[in-house]
C-alpha cells in the first residue's frame, strides 16, 4: 500500500471513529421520547442550522450538483435558490409557530387535531413511503465511488453489473449500519451533533476540491473566464412562440426563473414545511424564534455551497475537455457520464490525504442525510401507526425501546431501496441523479402540502373524506401532467391517457405546484365539522 493510500485510509478511519464517538457520547442519558425525538427542545440554533444543511446536502448533491454543472456548463440550477429562500420565510412565519403551539412530535399530529385521524395517517403514510424511496435512492449515490475504485484498479476489465451490485451492497450495509448504531442509541441529539461535524467536513472537502481544481485548469485567470461568464438566469422564453407556446416551453424546462419563483417555492414549502425529516430538527430548537432564525439562515448558507458544487462541475468540463483520459467513465455513445466526472477526478487527480478528506466528505453527506431520515421515519411510524396498532407502552423506557425498534426497521428498508436503485442505475447509466431524487418527492408532496395549506390558512374548510379524495386527485393529476401514466402503461404494452398537442408535459420543478393546486382546490370544496374547528381554535389560542 502506498503512502498516499495510507493517508487516505487514516483520514477516513479517523472520521468514522470521530462521528460514531460523538454520536454515542451525545446519547448518554437519552431515556425519554421527548429527548429521543426532539432533544428535549433544547438544541442551540446554530446546531439546528448545521443539521438542516446536513439533511439537505446529501451525496446526491455532492455528486449530482457537479454533474448538473458539468452537463449544463452554467449556474441555472442555482436559480432554484430563490424559491428556497421565499419558502423558508413562509415556513418560519406560519408552519413552525403552528407546530410549536400544538406541541407535536410527529408533525402529522397537527392534521389529526385539525381534521381527524384518517387525514393524519394518510399524510404520515405519504411521508413514510416518499421519504423511504428518496432517502434509499440517495443512499446508493456514494457507492459509485467504490465501483469506480474497482474499475481503476482493473483497467480493461470493468466490473460487471453483478459485481457492481455486490460492491454496492457491501458499501450500503457498512454505511447504513454505522449510521444506525448512533442514531438508534442516541436519537435526534446524536443526529444533530454528528451533523455539525459532518457539515464542517463537507464544507472543507468542497473548498479544497474547488481550490485544487482551479489550480489544475490553469489558475484563476483561466477559471474565471468559464465561471464568471456562465449563465445564471434563464427566463425560459423564446421569441416567436407566442404566449401559450412560451408557457408550454417554460413548463417543460427544469431550471428557469419561473421555476425558481413558483416551482421551487412550492418544492421547498413541501420539503421544509410538511416533511417530518426536515421539520423534526427545526422543532428541537428552544423556541419558535430560534427555529425560524436557523431555518432562514440555512437557506442563505446554502447559496455559497451550491455555487461551489456547480463551479466544480463547470471546471471539470474544462479540465476534461482538454484531457484524454482513457479511464474516464463513458456511456455507450462515448460521452463522459456527468455524475461520475467528479468522483473520477477525486480518485485519479487528487493527492493522498486530500483525497481521503473529500471521500470523508462524501461519507459525511451520506451519513448526515441517512441519520435524519432514520430518526424521522421511526418517529412518524411509531407516533402515527405503531402505538395505534400495538398499543403504547406504559413506561417511558418502553416507548423509547419502540422508537429504537423503528429506527432499526427503517435501516433495513432503506438498504433494500438503495440496492434496488443501484441495480436500476447500473442498467441505465444515463440517468441523472438530481431529477431522480427531486422527482420522487414531486409525485406525492403536492398532495401533502395542499392538505397542510388548507389546515393552516383556513378554519372551516377540509374534512376527512374530502382530504383523502383531494390527495388522491393531486397525485393522479401529477401522474398525468408529468407523463408518468404513459410510462407506466408502456410497461404493460398499453397507451397512456390521450393528450392534446397544446398540453405541456411538466418537468419535475413544477410537479409539486401542480399537485398542490389540485389538492387544495379539491379540499376547499368540503366543510370542516364544527367540533374539529373548536379543537383547533383551542390549540391556536395558546401563545
Amino acid at each position: 500500500m502506498t503512502t498516499a493510500l495510507i493517508l487516505d485510509a487514516v483520514v477516513i478511519v479517523a472520521y468514522f471513529a470521530l462521528v460514531i464517538g460523538i454520536g454515542l457520547w451525545m446519547s448518554r442519558g437519552e431515556k425519554s421520547v421527548e429527548g429521543f425525538a426532539l432533544g428535549g427542545r433544547q438544541i442551540a440554533w446554530w446546531a439546528v442550522l448545521a443539521s438542516i444543511l446536513a439533511a439537505e446536502i446529501s451525496a446526491g448533491t455532492f455528486f449530482g450538483a457537479p454533474g448538473e454543472g458539468f452537463a449544463l456548463r452554467n449556474y441555472t440550477y442555482l436559480q432554484l435558490i430563490i424559491g428556497y429562500l421565499l419558502a423558508r420565510v413562509v415556513v418560519s412565519a406560519v408552519f413552525i409557530p403552528a407546530f410549536y403551539r400544538h406541541g407535536v412530535v410527529s408533525i402529522y399530529e397537527f392534521l389529526g387535531t385539525r381534521f381527524g385521524p384518517r387525514t393524519r395517517r394518510a399524510a404520515s403514510a405519504v411521508f413514510l413511503v416518499t421519504r423511504l424511496l428518496a432517502s434509499g435512492a440517495r443512499l446508493w449515490v456514494p457507492t459509485v465511488v467504490l465501483v469506480m475504485i474497482w474499475n481503476l484498479a482493473h483497467p480493461g476489465a470493468a466490473a460487471t453489473p453483478l459485481r457492481e451490485f455486490w460492491l454496492t451492497g457491501g458499501a450500503l450495509a457498512f454505511v447504513a449500519v454505522a449510521t444506525a448504531i448512533y442514531t438508534t442509541i442516541g436519537g435526534i441529539r446524536a443526529v444533530i451533533w454528528t451533523d455539525v461535524l459532518q457539515i464542517v467536513v463537507l464544507v472543507c472537502a468542497l473548498a479544497f476540491s474547488l481550490h485544487y481544481l482551479i489550480t489544475h485548469v490553469g489558475g484563476w485567470d483561466v477559471a474565471k473566464e468559464h465561471l464568471l461568464g456562465a449563465k445564471v438566469f434563464d427566463s425560459g422564453t423564446q421569441a416567436g412562440l407566442g404566449f401559450w407556446g412560451n408557457v408550454k416551453h417554460v413548463l417543460e424546462q427544469e431550471y428557469t426563473l419561473w421555476a425558481a419563483f413558483l416551482g421551487s417555492t412550492f418544492v421547498t414549502l413541501a420539503t421544509h414545511g410538511t416533511d417530518q425529516d426536515m421539520v423534526q430538527r427545526m422543532l428541537t430548537a428552544k423556541n419558535k424564534h430560534q427555529s425560524a432564525f436557523a431555518t432562514i439562515v440555512s437557506g442563505l448558507a446554502d447559496i455559497p455551497i451550491q455555487m461551489c458544487v456547480l463551479s466544480i462541475g463547470i471546471l471539470l468540463a474544462v479540465y476534461y475537455g482538454a484531457a484524454t483520459d482513457p479511464l474516464l467513465p463513458r456511456n455507450a455513445e462515448g460521452a463522459i457520464i456527468p455524475n461520475k466526472a467528479f468522483p473520477h477526478f477525486i480518485l485519479t487527480a487528487m493527492p493522498g490525504g486530500l483525497r481521503g478528506l473529500v471521500l470523508a466528505g462524501v461519507l459525511a453527506t451520506t451519513m448526515g442525510s441517512l441519520s435524519t431520515a432514520l430518526n424521522s421515519l421511526a418517529t412518524s411510524y411509531v407516533r402515527d401507526f405503531h402505538f395505534r396498532w400495538f398499543g403504547e407502552p406504559k413506561t417511558e423506557a418502553g416507548r423509547v425501546r419502540v422508537f429504537r425498534f423503528g429506527t432499526l426497521l427503517f435501516a433495513v428498508l432503506l438498504i433494500t431501496v438503495g440496492l434496488a436503485t443501484a441495480w436500476v442505475s447500473t442498467m441505465n447509466p444515463k440517468l441523472r441523479i438530481i431529477p431522480i431524487i427531486l422527482g420522487i418527492f414531486g409525485y406525492t408532496y403536492g398532495s401533502l402540502l395542499g392538505v397542510f395549506l388548507v389546515g393552516l390558512f383556513t378554519r372551516g374548510r377540509g374534512s376527512e373524506a374530502g382530504n383523502l379524495a383531494a390527495m388522491a386527485a393531486g397525485f393522479l393529476a401529477v401522474m398525468y401532467l408529468s407523463g408518468l401514466d404513459a410510462s407506466v402503461a408502456a410497461m404493460f404494452g398499453l397507451k397512456g391517457l390521450p393528450r392534446a398537442a397544446w398540453m405541456p408535459t411538466l418537468e419535475f420543478p413544477w410537479w409539486i405546484l401542480a399537485g398542490t393546486i389540485v389538492t387544495t382546490a379539491t379540499a376547499l370544496c368540503f366543510r370542516t365539522p364544527a367540533g374539529r374547528i373548536a379543537d383547533t381554535a383551542e390549540k391556536d389560542a395558546q401563545p
